[in-house]
């Protein structure tokens, strides 16, 4: 008989658990048995659509989660979970990691890995030390374009890598207008004094739009070109929503030992001029990006004379297409998960990310950490 596996959710901030909790909900082999949320370092004034309560009675409600705690180690002693899904703010990813791992409980964690290098390197042994299996959950994982596309590079159909090109932008995660997975509806209006109290406006809390969306362009420029950066210039300022204390546009230039990147993320943006979170790759015989043809997904080759080739991805295998059935294989076969889900894809992207910052701070190229250069 197949093993039922018990998963909980800890932390409603994050929108994304909309989704997520989805995934886990409509899989016949896991059973969302409780949820908690996190205490918030900074109170949230309103109870608006993608806000940390309405997200929590969005999901009690659709995924008819039995129980809710007020206080997710109290969850964890009396559900004994195979999984926590962590979704809470970005600054207390380690601290719940370490709450789960003790007592030998299973994470995934909503991306990014951690709010900095040293908080994810903590993680990494904490999953060592109590032998847990931790995965990083990311949307752009389970995109079918997306693993053709990596096939197809290291096929070498375009030559080597140059260069790694990215924008990733809306009007921000409780925006006018602002829609995420899972939910049909628009984030309805808000005043700045009640988007400020949300966590995402706060740069203490892992708030911020570097954090948020820098992070999809460090990780996958690392998975897609497989190797580690080198070095990093970032800026970052707040544009547009000085009632909170958070960046709200972020850039980055990543220098690898013979390509580069260039990430563009934003959350002031109503309308985009360029295709949103699609890499596009240059190399020496071509380029490539993912792209849409009749609504359909698909990878857009160019190669030099300006011949265009499109290529249609298959469907997905079980582990692959969500978070949800990539934990069961694991944990039915001890098979690897996707390279984007693992700490040593992630712990590289954070290395980006981190002199990313550390540039923004300094005004100056900063050069990518790793396991012999970060102390602390």
């Amino acid at each position: 008989m197949e093993k039922q596996y018990r998963v909980v959710i800890i932390g409603f901030s994050h929108m994304h658990i909309n989704d997520v909790a989805a995934h886990f909900y409509e899989n016949p082999r896991t059973d969302l048995v409780a949820g908690a949320d996190t205490i918030p370092l900074v109170p949230e004034l309103k109870e608006g659509t993608f806000t940390r309560k309405w997200n929590l009675e969005f999901c009690r409600t659709n995924f008819k989660i039995p129980k809710i705690y007020e206080d997710y180690r109290e969850m964890l002693d009396q559900e004994k979970p195979d999984l926590a899904v962590i979704t809470c703010e970005n600054a207390q990813h380690l601290e719940v990691m370490y709450e789960c791992a003790v007592r030998g409980v299973n994470v995934s964690i909503e991306k990014p890995m951690a709010a900095d290098l040293s908080m994810a390197m903590e993680m990494i042994r904490i999953s060592n030390t109590y032998g847990v299996k931790m995965f990083v959950n990311w949307p752009v994982t389970w995109r079918p374009e997306l693993h053709l596309m990596k096939d197809l590079l290291d096929e070498g159909k375009i030559g080597r890598i140059l260069e790694f090109k990215i924008r990733v932008s809306h009007t921000g995660p409780l925006g006018d207008g602002a829609k995420h997975p899972g939910v049909k509806i628009t984030a309805e209006p808000m005043t700045n004094e009640e988007k400020a109290r949300t966590w995402w406006y706060q740069s203490k809390c892992g708030g911020g739009a570097m954090l948020d969306f820098c992070c999809y362009g460090a990780m996958m420029s690392r998975w897609l070109i497989g190797k580690p950066a080198v070095a990093a210039l970032g800026m970052r300022a707040n544009l547009n929503t000085q009632w909170g204390n958070a960046e709200d546009n972020a850039s980055m230039l990543v220098r690898y030992d013979d390509a580069m990147a260039s990430i563009e993320t934003s959350w002031t943006t109503y309308h985009d001029l360029v295709p949103v979170n699609c890499p596009m790759v240059y190399g020496t015989k071509g380029a490539m990006t993912a792209a849409q043809i009749d609504g359909k997904d698909c990878v857009k080759v160019i190669l030099p004379d300006g011949e265009e080739e499109y290529y249609y991805p298959p469907e997905l295998e079980y582990q692959y297409r969500d978070i949800a059935c990539a934990f069961v294989h694991n944990m039915d076969t001890n098979e690897p998960v996707h390279a984007t889900l693992t700490p040593e894809i992630n712990i590289d992207g954070m290395a980006i990310l981190d002199a990313g910052v550390r540039s923004c701070n300094s005004g100056r190229l900063e050069l990518v950490n790793n396991w012999a250069w970060q102390i602390g």
